[in-house]
């Protein structure tokens, strides 16, 4: 069976059945097509003529590119997850990639900003034109909440009750969760919708809460364009993206006494580990203060 018709159907079966994101769609298409060149290099026309030694000869083509780990991880999975529909939807034989093993995960703690840091990015929004108020409502709404930038993206007016401090946001999987926010947001987001959102919209029909300064729903590249404008204001240095926002939430709050499995929770995991790495974040920062500070350490 041709290829690309497999992949055609893979692609709608994890868009439209699984409601993976457009963005793991796209990059699950990405990591297949390639695969498919490596395939045609390799002079191998069917996918049933893969077999172990083929997979494991394309991880090492990967390696070879000195590709970060986690993108090699998420790789195999692109094409194991592809290879599994094949098998149960068209009887494709899938015990080369079955038998590929992930990657050991780097060791690196997520990034995050200092309270200092966040407050030099804060004071880059002060201001009473449209695009100063669009921008710190989008930035407390952020830290304040913790989440991420394509949670941002897709809340409508009606997911917000600014009265009670709480917005309704989708998750991963489709998941909806109701995440509080403070005054800060509160003042910020009331300033946005009075003052600045009305303008930006011009003739503008839309729900979309965050615009871009023509009005249009603002985008994941929209709001990392506003990121890095912060950021080279604030003149910090280093690289940002907007999940640092994520992580600073979650580890100032950990570092100020918050429940672990309230954190999780509000970041809407689905599993404890993937929360727990903030704790390492916090410990290796408590270490480094001790080992700096202490007069005998």
């Amino acid at each position: 069976m041709d290829p690309n018709a497999v992949l055609d159907e893979y692609i709608s079966y994890i868009r439209l059945e699984k409601n993976y994101s457009s963005r793991t769609v796209s990059e699950y298409s990405n990591d297949i097509h390639e695969f498919f060149s490596f395939l045609s290099q390799e002079g191998i026309a069917d996918l049933n003529d893969v077999e172990y030694p083929e997979a494991r000869l394309y991880i090492t083509r990967l390696y070879d590119k000195e590709l970060a780990r986690k993108t090699i991880s998420r790789k195999i999975s692109s094409i194991r997850s592809f290879y599994k529909f094949g098998n149960a939807r068209f009887g494709i034989n899938d015990n080369a990639f079955r038998l590929l093993h992930h990657p050991k995960k780097e060791e690196r703690l997520p990034a995050f900003f200092y309270e200092k840091e966040l407050e030099s990015l804060f004071e880059t929004c002060v201001g009473e034109d449209p695009k100063s108020l669009r921008n710190q409502a989008l930035l407390e709404l952020l830290y304040a909440t913790g989440i991420r930038v394509s949670e941002l993206i897709s809340i409508e007016l009606g997911d917000v009750d600014n009265s009670l401090g709480i917005v309704k946001v989708m998750g991963k999987g489709r998941k909806e969760r109701y995440v509080p926010f403070g005054s800060f947001a509160q003042d910020a987001l009331e300033s946005y919708l009075e003052k600045s959102r009305p303008i930006l919209m011009k003739k503008k029909s839309h729900q979309s809460l965050f615009v871009n300064l023509r009005g249009d729903p603002i985008t994941d590249r929209g709001v990392r364009h506003v990121l890095n404008a912060m950021m080279e204001e604030a003149a910090i240095h280093g690289k940002i993206y907007p999940h640092m926002i994520r992580h600073s939430f979650a580890t100032h709050l950990l570092s100020n006494g918050a429940d672990i499995r309230t954190v999780q929770e509000l970041l809407g995991h689905s599993h404890l580990s993937s929360t727990q790495v903030y704790t390492h974040i916090t410990k290796e920062h408590l270490r480094k203060t001790y080992m700096k500070t202490h007069p005998r350490a």
